[in-house]
């Protein structure tokens, strides 16, 4: 570099780097290098002071140009383009629209920038939407409180043939209240079923809730008339979701995860055969793990405490025989719940509270 830096003197930096082949910014940089700055006055020791320099504002926004639309304007274009006329059309439609009319408001992107300032870039009719659908929370505390119901198909002799079984549940005991069987799906066999069964089970006015999905039946208007005439209170689920009837969902997995369960019915009368062992045996005989290892007859005509009573003097004896053989507890059976829901609410929580286990 001293070679470069003695030419540079006669011929230039930009020749002597060329004669070389020595790029300038390596020159400049040995330069930087080679001949530091080196700060030659006293040194002096400066006691922090107060800053007393007069406070400078913000740099004010930039005047509008000249160019840009006025309020007034911009307004008008809003209004153009979300009118009855052009509010299904793109801004490109309504500014070739408005040239063949004889008008121009501003150019199509300013439209667009327009209408993406007031957030206005998007579907800009007025649509239906569908409803917030409440979610029901429902609960039982005895036997004909509330009831679920619902209809599955049973797969019959052919392809494409199907029939349709009719549920009703009781939830708080799970007991089969109702049932029909019927080669179609219809309001009336709907209608008729909940009448026999409201007969059958004794329900007065005001004293049942009848919770369904939103199936064709089950919204028909020949049943609504029915549940006003009977003072039954009728729900259904929100759309699409099937937690919202989960003991019906239930009986009909139990029903069809049974070991007798055939892969069709050979015929109506088949099946109803069929259905009818089948809810013999889920009444009177299946153990419900839900409801203590009684079965839902048992519960639903009041025989819950009775049968508890005698199966915990069981257990007595049997610990007052081999106390070494019960570790923890004394054993004792499992008691029914005091009551039964369907979605049941989340307790409310204080503020800093902790959410309990299962929440």
């Amino acid at each position: 570099m001293t070679v470069v830096s003695e030419l540079t003197s006669q011929f230039g930096v930009a020749a002597a780097c060329q004669a070389l082949a020595v790029p300038r910014s390596s020159f400049y940089r040995s330069r930087q290098a080679t001949s530091p700055t080196v700060d030659t006055s006293p040194t002096v020791d400066i006691l922090p002071t107060m800053d007393t320099s007069p406070k400078v504002d913000p740099p004010s926004p930039p005047p509008p140009s000249p160019r840009a639309l006025s309020e007034e304007e911009q307004s008008v274009v809003r209004e153009t383009l979300n009118s009855p006329r052009f509010v299904d059309q793109t801004p490109r439609e309504v500014y070739a629209t408005l040239l063949d009319e004889q008008r121009y408001l501003c150019s199509w992107r300013t439209m667009y920038r327009i209408l993406e300032q007031n957030q206005e870039v998007r579907e800009r009719r007025a649509q239906l939407r569908h409803p917030n659908h409440a979610k029901p929370e429902l609960v039982a505390t005895a036997p004909n409180q509330l009831w679920s119901w619902d209809i599955t198909k049973l797969l019959g002799p052919t392809k494409g043939t199907y029939y349709y079984l009719y549920v009703i549940i009781d939830v708080f005991s799970r007991y089969v209240t109702g049932w029909l069987l019927a080669d179609c799906e219809s309001a009336a066999l709907a209608e008729q079923l909940v009448r026999e069964t409201c007969l059958k089970q004794g329900i007065l006015p005001d004293q049942l809730t009848l919770h369904a999905d939103r199936g064709s039946s089950m919204k028909s208007k020949l049943l609504a008339l029915l549940l006003a005439d009977l003072g039954v209170t009728k729900t259904h689920s929100r759309p699409r979701v099937s937690n919202d009837n989960p003991y019906s969902e239930s009986q009909f997995k139990t029903m069809k995860y049974r070991p007798d369960f055939p892969d069709f019915f050979g015929s109506l009368e088949d099946a109803r055969a069929w259905a009818r062992s089948f809810f013999d045996w889920y009444n009177n005989e299946h153990y419900h793990s839900s409801l203590g290892l009684l079965t839902p007859a048992t519960v639903h005509y009041g025989q819950a405490a009775a049968l508890l009573e005698k199966r915990q003097g069981v257990l007595d004896a049997a610990y007052a025989a081999h106390p070494e053989r019960f570790v923890k507890k004394t054993p004792t059976v499992q008691s029914l719940p005091d009551a039964v829901w369907i979605n049941r609410p989340q307790p409310l929580l204080e503020v800093g509270a902790e959410p309990p286990v299962g929440v």
